[in-house]
């Protein structure tokens, strides 16, 4: 079983900083994309960032500047470090890997997510 575990979020004032983590743990092979989405209150789950194992990232436009993402390849982990955040970064923000299971096939796990509310 492969578990997607995120860290990080809570309550922080606009213009402040937050570093989320998300571990993946379970029965791995290997792990190829991995990335960040949201989503705000009465909104659709919308992509933050994503990066290759080989470290290339895309950014949704909104984010750029602002926040970072990066991965730890020996610890199944990614980051998102967010910078200057406003209360529209106010969402649930989920975890998401495409990886690969021993003995199985490639395929798309999501976190449970972690709430992150930015006060004005």
């Amino acid at each position: 079983q492969v578990q997607l575990v995120e860290s990080g979020g809570g309550l922080v004032q606009a213009g402040g900083s937050l570093r989320l983590s998300c571990a993946a743990s379970g029965n791995i092979f290997s792990i190829n994309d991995m990335g960040w989405y949201r989503q705000a209150p009465g909104k659709q789950r919308k992509l933050v960032a994503t990066i290759t194992s080989g470290g290339s990232t895309n950014y949704a436009d909104s984010m750029k500047g602002r926040f970072t993402i990066s991965r730890n390849n020996a610890k199944n982990t990614v980051y998102l470090q967010m910078n200057s955040l406003k209360p529209e970064d106010t969402a649930v923000y989920y975890c998401n890997a495409d990886l690969l299971e021993y003995g199985s096939s490639r395929m798309d796990y999501w976190g449970k997510g972690t709430l992150v509310t930015v006060s004005s």
